[in-house]
C-alpha cells in the first residue's frame, strides 16, 4: 500500500502513449465505441474528444448521447436535437441527443398505429399505460437499439455517450426482462405496449445486444478517475457488463495529476492520493487495457479544449492565465447550512446534482451534522450505484442508513399485490397475475412507492435523501407528476370533494422539502445544475440552496496547473452569486477524502 503522507512514496508510471500521441483505444478502434462510467468522471469529454479526433482523420462520425441530462450542446457549441446534425467546425462529425420525452411520444404513436380495429376506449387505456417513466426508458433504448442494430448507415464510427452507470446498466438489462416477460405472456398490455406488437421488436433488441458484445464491432470504454470510489464503481460496472455478455472492455483513467512543483504540499497530496487509488485498483480493472489522460487546467467546453484533451502537451488557444492570488471566497460553509436546517423540527432534505459532484459525501455530512445537533435522522439514497456504506464506514447513534433497493422493493411490492389481489384467485388466476407483475414497469411502480414512503416519513422527522444523478432523478420526478395528475383526475371523476396529498405536493412545499443542488466550481457542472434547477421549477419545486464542493481556492496551492484551475473556479462562483443561486454555501477541497463518520462530522462543523 502506498502511504500518501510520505513525500517519497512511490508514484505509478503511466502507460506510455502511442508514438502519434493517441490513446491506445483510438489506435485501431472498432466501428462503435460505447462510453460509460460513474457520473462526473469525464465520459462526455472523452467521447467528444474521441469523436473529434476520428473525424479529423477523415472518418464520418456520429456522436450520440443517451443521457437524459445530456450536455453535448454546450460542450460542442451546437444546438442538437434527436436527429443527426453536423458540427460545422468539425467536418465529418455529426451529433444527436436521444430525447427521452420525444422518444416516448414517438414510441406511443408507433404502438397505437399498430392497434388496427381497437376501440377509442382501448386506445385510451393503452395511451395511459404508456405514460410512465418506464415507457420513457423503453423508448430511449428503442432509439439506441435502432442505431446499433440498423448500423447508422453513412457513418464510419458511432460513439455513444451514456448516462451514469446505474442508469445505463438498468437500460441494458431491460431487453432480457422484456424477452422473458413476453415469452411467458402473449396476451395483454403493459407499459411496453400491446405484447403482440412488442414481439416484433425482439429481433432488433437481440441484434443490438449482440453488436454491443462483439469486439469486432464495439468497444466498451469504461471511463473513471484516479479515485477510490470511482474505481470501485468502474469495477462493479465491469462485472455487471460482463454478466450481460459485454466483456469487450477497455479502461480510460481520466484526470491523472502529476505535480510540476515538488515543494507544493497540496499538489503532492493530490498526486499521491491518485497514485494510491490506482495502485490499489480492483483486480478486474487491472486485467483491462488501460489509457491514462492527464488532468488539464482548462474546462472541457468548446472545440479547442476538446481537441487538446487527448494530446498530452496541447493547450487551447485561449486558455486562461493562472491568477497571482486565489483567496477563499467569502461564502458560508456547510456548517451554516446544517445550522439552518437543524433549526427546524423535521423535513426532507434532497441532495441533487450531476453525477460525480459529491452528492453522497454532502448528504452523509448533512445527516451526521443534524444528528450531532440533536436530531434523529434517516439517511437513504435513490441511486442504483449507491456508495453510502463506503462513504460512512461506520455507525452513529441516532442515524439510520439504508437505500431504496429496486430488487427488494419490487419483491415487496409483488408480494403485497399477490396477497391483496391474488388472495381470492384460483391457481391459474394467481399464475396469470404473477406473470403480469413480471412486467418491467413493476419495478418503476415499486421504487416510486418506496420513494413516496420516504417523502411522507419526513412529516415527523428528518430524512436526508442522496439522489441518483440528474437524469435518473428527473424520471422519478416525472413519476411523481404522473401520480399527482392521476389522483387529481380520480378526485374530479368522483364527487370532486375531499382532499388529496400527493408526494409531488410535499416536494413543492418548502416547509416540508429542502432541495439542495450540489455542483463543482466548473463550467459544465454549474450549467447542468442550472438546467436541473429550471426542470425543478417547471415542476413547481424551488431549490433552496446550492453547495459548491471541492473548491481549491484558499488551499494555498502554488502548482501552475492548480492555480489556473482556481482562476476558473472564481469565475464560476461569481456566476452563481450573480443570481443563479438564491443561497450559496461552499465546501473547500480536502487534503484527504472525507470518508468515515468522524471526517464527515468535521465537514458540517465550523471550519477553523
Amino acid at each position: 500500500m502506498i502511504d500518501v503522507t510520505r513525500p517519497d512514496a512511490e508514484i505509478l508510471t503511466p502507460r506510455a502513449a502511442p508514438m502519434d500521441d493517441r490513446p491506445a483505444f483510438l489506435v485501431a478502434p472498432p466501428r462503435c465505441l460505447f462510453f460509460t462510467g460513474k457520473g462526473g468522471v469525464g465520459k462526455t469529454s472523452i467521447a467528444c474528444a474521441a469523436a473529434i479526433a476520428l473525424a479529423e482523420r477523415g472518418k464520418r462520425v456520429l456522436l450520440v448521447s443517451t443521457d437524459p441530462a445530456s450536455n453535448l450542446d454546450e460542450m460542442l457549441g451546437a444546438e442538437l436535437c434527436d436527429t443527426p446534425r453536423e458540427i460545422p467546425a468539425v467536418p465529418g462529425l455529426s451529433a444527436l441527443n436521444i430525447d427521452p420525452a420525444a422518444a416516448a411520444t414517438a414510441y406511443r404513436e408507433r404502438v397505437l398505429a399498430r392497434m388496427d380495429g381497437a376501440t377509442d376506449a382501448e386506445r385510451a387505456n393503452i395511451r395511459e399505460q404508456l405514460s410512465g417513466a418506464c415507457t420513457t426508458e423503453v423508448a430511449a433504448f428503442d432509439e439506441f437499439a435502432a442505431l446499433l442494430a440498423d448500423g447508422a448507415p453513412g457513418f464510419d464510427h458511432v460513439l455513444f455517450d451514456t448516462a451514469p452507470t446505474g442508469h445505463t446498466l438498468r437500460l441494458l438489462s431491460l431487453p432480457a426482462a422484456w424477452t422473458g416477460f413476453l415469452a411467458a405472456n402473449e396476451a395483454g398490455a403493459s407499459c411496453l405496449g400491446p405484447h403482440s406488437g412488442l414481439k416484433t421488436q425482439e429481433q432488433r433488441f437481440r441484434a443490438a445486444m449482440e453488436a454491443l458484445g462483439d469486439p469486432e464491432t464495439t468497444a466498451i470504454v469504461l471511463v473513471t478517475r484516479p479515485d477510490r470510489a470511482a474505481l470501485a464503481e468502474a469495477a462493479r460496472s465491469a462485472g455487471e457488463l460482463a454478466a450481460l455478455g459485454l466483456a469487450n472492455q477497455t479502461l480510460v483513467v481520466n484526470g491523472v495529476f502529476r505535480a510540476s512543483l515538488t515543494d507544493d504540499p497540496v499538489a503532492r497530496t493530490i498526486e499521491l492520493t491518485g497514485a494510491a487509488a490506482l495502485a490499489q485498483m480492483p483486480e478486474m480493472l487491472r486485467r483491462l487495457p488501460r489509457d491514462e489522460i492527464p488532468l488539464r487546467a482548462f474546462d472541457m467546453v468548446g472545440l479547442d479544449a476538446l481537441r487538446a484533451l487527448l494530446h498530452r502537451d496541447a493547450e487551447p488557444a485561449r486558455a486562461a492565465a493562472a491568477p497571482s492570488h486565489a483567496a477563499m471566497p467569502s461564502v458560508p460553509g456547510l456548517d451554516a447550512l446544517v445550522d439552518a436546517l437543524a433549526a427546524r423540527a423535521h423535513g426532507l432534505v434532497m441532495v441533487m446534482g450531476k453525477g460525480g459532484v459529491g452528492k453522497t459525501t454532502i448528504a452523509a455530512a448533512i445527516a451526521i451534522g443534524l444528528v450531532a445537533r440533536g436530531h434523529a435522522v434517516h439517511l437513504s439514497t435513490t441511486d442504483p450505484a449507491a456508495h453510502l456504506a463506503m462513504t460512512l464506514e461506520g455507525e452513529m447513534p441516532g442515524l439510520r442508513v439504508d437505500r431504496i433497493d429496486p430488487k427488494a422493493e419490487t419483491d415487496r411490492y409483488v408480494a403485497k399485490i399477490m396477497d391483496s389481489r391474488g388472495r381470492d384467485l384460483d391457481a391459474a388466476g394467481r399464475a396469470l397475475l404473477r406473470e403480469d407483475l413480471r412486467s418491467p414497469c413493476t419495478e418503476e411502480v415499486a421504487v416510486f412507492h418506496a420513494f413516496s414512503r420516504i417523502v411522507a416519513e419526513a412529516r415527523s422527522s428528518f430524512v436526508v435523501l442522496d439522489t441518483a444523478p440528474t437524469g435518473h432523478t428527473l424520471l422519478l420526478m416525472d413519476a411523481a407528476g404522473a401520480y399527482h395528475r392521476q389522483m387529481a383526475r380520480d378526485l374530479q371523476a368522483g364527487d370532486g370533494k375531499g382532499r388529496i396529498v400527493t408526494p409531488l405536493m410535499r416536494l413543492r412545499d418548502p416547509d416540508h422539502t429542502h432541495v439542495l443542488l450540489v455542483t463543482l466550481p466548473e463550467t459544465t457542472p454549474v450549467s447542468e445544475a442550472a438546467a436541473l434547477q429550471e426542470d425543478l421549477r417547471r415542476a413547481g419545486i424551488e431549490p433552496q440552496a446550492w453547495i459548491v464542493n471541492r473548491a481549491l481556492a484558499g488551499s494555498g496551492a502554488t502548482d501552475p496547473l492548480l492555480r489556473q484551475r482556481m482562476g476558473a473556479e472564481a469565475a464560476q462562483i461569481d456566476r452563481l452569486r450573480s443570481g443563479l443561486a438564491q443561497n450559496l454555501f461552499l465546501l473547500p477541497w480536502q487534503a484527504q477524502p472525507p470518508i468515515g463518520v468522524a471526517a464527515l462530522r468535521r465537514l458540517a462543523s465550523p471550519q477553523t
